[in-house]
């Protein structure tokens, strides 16, 4: 069970953390998201693209373009703000927003979730009570490690599950992970996976039955403007080899997307409470 997804957000963020102009990196920006899709078409992959609220109203034809390409649209917040920001309220709104501006814009319903920074975390579990009370059947949020900003690290799951809730039962596809010297790390996409040899990365695959990705357009972004923090290091290293990480990874192993799986499977998944 390999499954590919896409957090879409580039649009806003780079206006967020300063990034430049929007007339030098829009078009860099699309050219990323068209090389992608591309390659999806190339090995006939369909995949979750997890999109804004906010690129909706504001580039409703990006999101459509990858629609209309017959991938799925998952929400990923409305601005990204994190939902440990967020009361119940306030995230049942924000939500509500979002999926109003992604089914508006491609004229399908959006059932699917995944909180940005994987900011559902043990302090905040309500939160996927209010996905639930929102419409949100699926979620992809959990990050069962340490994590900056979010992570769940007291939940160890590692597979596709229920999860029973006050307001109901979610499915929760949740990011995959392995342990290295008992430390939970997190290969299938982000840091991880611009920094880990390839044949690392290949090998974790091999080993695992579920392995679900994570990629943003800017882990392919060679001609970013970088932002001189903390997180430099994290952010920025092994850039120049991603895509093409990307393309073995792709020529090594097939992929679906999370619709196709959840279609498709007996879904025989574990409850569990939190």
């Amino acid at each position: 069970m390999n499954l590919i997804t896409v957090d879409l957000e580039e649009w806003y963020t780079y206006i967020i953390y300063k990034k430049g102009l929007p007339a030098r990196y829009e078009p860099i920006l699309e050219e990323l998201l068209d090389d992608i899709l591309h390659l999806f078409e190339l090995n006939n992959i369909k995949a979750t693209f997890f999109c804004l609220g906010t690129i909706a109203r504001s580039h409703p034809g990006i999101v459509k373009k990858i629609f209309d390409k017959g991938h799925e649209i998952g929400c990923h917040s409305d601005k990204h703000d994190f939902i440990t920001k967020f009361n119940p309220k306030q995230l049942k709104l924000d939500t509500q927003k979002a999926i109003d501006s992604l089914e508006q814009c491609i004229g399908s319903k959006v059932f699917m979730y995944r909180a940005p920074a994987f900011t559902i975390t043990q302090s905040n579990k309500w939160a996927l009570e209010t996905l639930i009370e929102s419409g949100i059947t699926i979620d992809c949020s959990i990050f069962a490690a340490n994590r900056s900003y979010g992570g769940f690290h007291s939940l160890s799951i590692n597979e596709p599950a229920y999860i029973s809730t006050p307001s109901g039962v979610i499915t929760e596809f949740p990011m995959s992970y392995s342990t290295f010297f008992g430390k939970k790390i997190i290969y299938t996409g982000g840091g991880y996976f611009r920094l880990l040899p390839y044949t690392v990365i290949s090998n974790l695959f091999s080993k695992s039955e579920y392995n679900m990705t994570y990629f943003h357009l800017r882990d392919f972004d060679i001609f970013q403007k970088p932002v001189y923090n903390h997180r430099y290091f994290y952010n920025y290293v092994g850039i120049s080899k991603s895509f093409s990480k990307l393309e073995r990874l792709i020529d090594d192993f097939k992929f679906v997307s999370i619709g196709e799986i959840y279609d498709n499977s007996e879904r025989d998944y574990k409850l569990i409470h939190i």
